[in-house]
């Protein structure tokens, strides 16, 4: 790459459990011939999804460039993380060819493209493209649309109400900075659901943008990498919610760190995690598990009520300590609720 060109950043966003993680790995596996560097940003302090891409790691992209930001927001600590973090990146003796961030499920994108307008780092990248990953199955069953009947009888009695839900809120940003969606979970979702999700989806967009449908984060990477988009340009033509705000707040959504004795039976445990779904509205779980008598630890992550896990690696050296992260609105996370719903 010529010294003076720019290197293409790919944001990744998409709300909580759409897919972006599985879309990483693909792109790892699938490179293209280039050198990728990640940035992950996560919400909570247990870093699963970098600790999921950093199993895959290898020559196309190693360890050293796989960086996890945990517990924050990298659009609010500007300075003080996503900057260094890039000038770090670039310093690297091999200097990567592409650059992806994968955004905490809650971001919104914008304020992370102003960014990008930083005199440290502007002459020497620039956004490709930002990816909004949208869950197919979740948006057509209207888990991210507000009730307007709802809406409108909150407003009638009380009318300091003038925005939608905080999921909506997101969902919507997410959807208006998008160069691309990607209807993930596609084979959940059937085409009656796919159908059903595109129609949303265009009614909330500001824009035209192309809808692909995917299924276990598998996309032709020349499809959404390469996309030239300069989306740091054209800013004003990515509406949200926040505008003319000088900051934005994450003071809606909160998440808790639950440590759990050994599981005897993991069929049990996802019960559990579906009961905090369907009883206290726990939007997402997500962390590692040790089952009595096996030696590998098992990695659950949760959507809602669709639980799903899988033994990843050997404990090895590692204490066998049992942590999940749970997420919800604020006004749901109910700590001792959940532990006693998790057998704690």
């Amino acid at each position: 790459m010529n010294d003076l060109a720019k290197t293409p950043v790919t944001v990744i966003t998409g709300f909580l459990g759409s897919g972006k993680t599985t879309l990483i790995r693909h792109l790892m596996r699938n490179p293209g011939g280039k050198r990728l560097a990640i940035l992950v940003n996560e919400f909570g302090t247990l870093g699963v999804d970098g600790d999921i891409l950093k199993s895959c790691a290898d020559e196309n992209c190693p360890v050293e460039n796989i960086v996890e930001l945990a517990n924050g927001c990298i659009c609010c600590t500007v300075a003080d993380d996503f900057i260094p973090t890039i000038e770090a990146l670039m310093a690297m003796p091999q200097r990567p060819d592409h650059i992806l961030i994968e955004t905490s499920g809650l971001a919104l994108p914008k304020p992370l493209l102003k960014a990008f307008d930083w005199p440290a780092i502007r002459s020497r990248i620039t956004v490709d493209g930002v990816i909004t990953l949208a869950d197919a199955e979740a948006v057509a069953a209207g888990r991210f649309a507000p009730d307007p009947d709802a809406i409108a009888a909150q407003r009638a009695s009380d009318d300091s109400i003038d925005h939608e839900t905080p999921l909506s809120e997101v969902f919507e940003d997410q959807v208006a900075c998008a160069d691309i969606v990607l209807l993930s979970k596609a084979d959940l979702a059937g085409d009656a659901g796919l159908a059903a999700a595109r129609s949303i989806i265009s009614a909330e967009s500001p824009r035209a943008v192309p809808m692909l449908a995917m299924t276990d984060g598998i996309i032709d990477p020349r499809i959404i990498l390469g996309l030239n988009s300069a989306a740091e340009n054209d800013i004003a033509a990515r509406p949200s919610h926040h505008d003319g705000e000088d900051d934005h707040e994450h003071d809606d959504f909160d998440s808790v760190s639950v440590s759990l004795p050994e599981t005897v039976d993991p069929d049990v445990l996802a019960e559990s995690i579906r009961r905090l779904a369907r009883e206290q509205n726990i939007l997402r779980v997500k962390g590692y598990v040790a089952v009595k008598g096996k030696p590998m630890r098992l990695l659950v992550q949760a959507v809602g009520e669709r639980v799903r896990s899988q033994f990843d690696r050997p404990w090895g050296d590692t204490p066998r300590t049992s942590q999940l992260v749970v997420i919800a609105e604020r006004r749901h996370i109910d700590r001792a609720a959940i532990e006693a719903t998790l057998g704690v």
